[in-house]
């Protein structure tokens, strides 16, 4: 791979090169794409890891990915800083904030696919089709690929379809998208190795597949199988960002529930701040809050320093395709991490409050996806039935229109899972209880 290619600011579907930009690179305006973006609104109730919140201080996904953002510009403008030097060519065409847009562009859009409910949404919408009776019923009449994401909801693939999905305008340029891709292969593809991170998971559906092969053919990343290609190095640092801003941002909403007391807390950070930490500084704070906002900035700061190290000593590696790992997992703090992600997942991602929301969601979107999918076979048959007209009259014009034009049980498929995965929190809520009589 070469950095020429992978830093295009041509646009999908486009065949030749930006204007050269006045104010703005192709890169910002990328940017700017996403956060006036309807899917990109609707974060602002979605569940990060405490659901449903009633206090304003706790993140939604709406202010957890604009906080990965910031966290990846700012790895993006290291990288790029020493990339500059190193490539001389690319000095005259692109800037150290050419990488900082990139990066925090498909960072700023990295979760805009999630499902409400957070990731016990993603296996709510699987486990419908993987188990249940009314699901099952529809493997018959897809194909083996489809299938395979079907019963495997993605929030990744599902943030590349709407990132692609013409309706939302976006538009975006092959950088940033192949900066977005973390697992650039299908569902289906039959080589995945989990102990590769770009292979964890999958990155695009079937009906974007085409799309990912365009983006991949332009930013000239290398095929490792039919399906399947290297990550964009971008990717790295985007993943980089989202995996600091978790590990900390985290960690700081459970001590402001009582999860965990400040003690903890800054006995967790001590070995990622080292020299930087202070008792005595940090005993002259007197609220929460600021104690906690200087923890944070702190800890992140030596985060992206660390894992801009990692990416710059692999960097021949990275472009080769010989590296294929978190830069968090192989950066001096590795161990303060990991006992970071034990505590919270013991502490707080197992909180009864959260556990409680999580179950209630394994009985909401199963449950919308039932009522969805038959009102959507009903559109294709139109065998008479009151209700399941009723029931097909209450999907948005666009997703009836999606159904109507596919005309396969495949895009019927799809249609009402873009539906119900793009709901927020409380809407997939009061929907449910309003189609089942529990509130009207």
């Amino acid at each position: 791979m070469n950095w020429e290619n992978l830093l295009s600011g041509r646009r999908v579907g486009s065949r030749s090169d930006p204007p050269a930009a006045v104010t703005r690179s192709a890169f910002e305006q990328d940017y700017d794409r996403i956060i006036f973006s309807h899917p990109f609104r609707k974060l602002q109730d979605k569940t990060q890891v405490h659901p449903l919140p009633e206090h304003d201080f706790v993140h939604t996904r709406l202010t957890h990915s604009l906080e990965v953002s910031s966290v990846g510009r700012s790895l993006g403008k290291r990288v790029g800083e020493v990339i500059l030097q190193r490539h001389a060519g690319l000095a005259g065409a692109y800037t150290l904030f050419d990488f900082g847009a990139i990066v925090a562009a498909a960072a700023l859009a990295h979760d805009i696919g999630n499902p409400p409910f957070g990731h016990a949404g993603e296996e709510a919408l699987s486990e419908y089709f993987r188990s249940r009776p009314g699901g099952l019923r529809y493997q018959p009449l897809v194909t083996g690929g489809e299938w395979a994401e079907i019963i495997r909801f993605e929030g990744n693939a599902q943030g590349f379809r709407l990132l692609n999905n013409h309706g939302h305008g976006l538009r975006l340029t092959y950088a940033t998208l192949g900066a977005f891709t973390k697992y650039p292969c299908a569902a289906h593809f039959p080589m995945r190795n989990k102990k590769l991170r770009s292979q964890k998971k999958y990155g695009f559906f079937e009906s974007e597949r085409n799309i990912f092969a365009e983006v991949a053919d332009a930013l000239d990343l290398p095929p490792v199988a039919p399906h399947a290609w290297q990550r964009h190095p971008l990717a790295f640092l985007v993943e980089a960002a989202d995996d600091i801003c978790y590990s900390i941002i985290d960690l700081e909403d459970g001590c402001r529930l009582g999860l965990l007391s400040l003690p903890e807390l800054t006995e967790l950070l001590a070995p990622i701040l080292k020299l930087k930490f202070q008792r005595s500084k940090l005993d002259a704070l007197t609220g929460l809050n600021e104690k906690l906002g200087t923890l944070r900035a702190l800890a992140i700061g030596q985060l992206i320093d660390a894992c801009t190290e990692v990416f710059l000593s692999n960097e021949v590696a990275i472009l080769s395709g010989q590296f294929d790992a978190a830069l968090t997992d192989l950066c001096e703090y590795e161990q303060a991490l990991r006992a970071i992600s034990e505590i919270s997942v013991e502490r707080i991602y197992r909180a009864p409050h959260v556990l409680e929301i999580e179950a209630a969601g394994h009985r909401v979107l199963p449950g919308l996806v039932d009522s969805f999918v038959h009102a959507g076979e009903w559109m294709l048959t139109r065998t008479p039935s009151r209700q399941l007209e009723n029931m097909a009259l209450l999907l948005p014009p666009e997703v009836r229109t999606a159904i109507e034009t596919e005309n396969t049980a495949y895009g019927m498929l799809r249609a009402v899972l873009d539906f119900v995965s793009g709901l927020t929190d409380r809407h997939a809520l009061a929907l449910y209880r309003k189609i089942n009589g529990i509130s009207l």
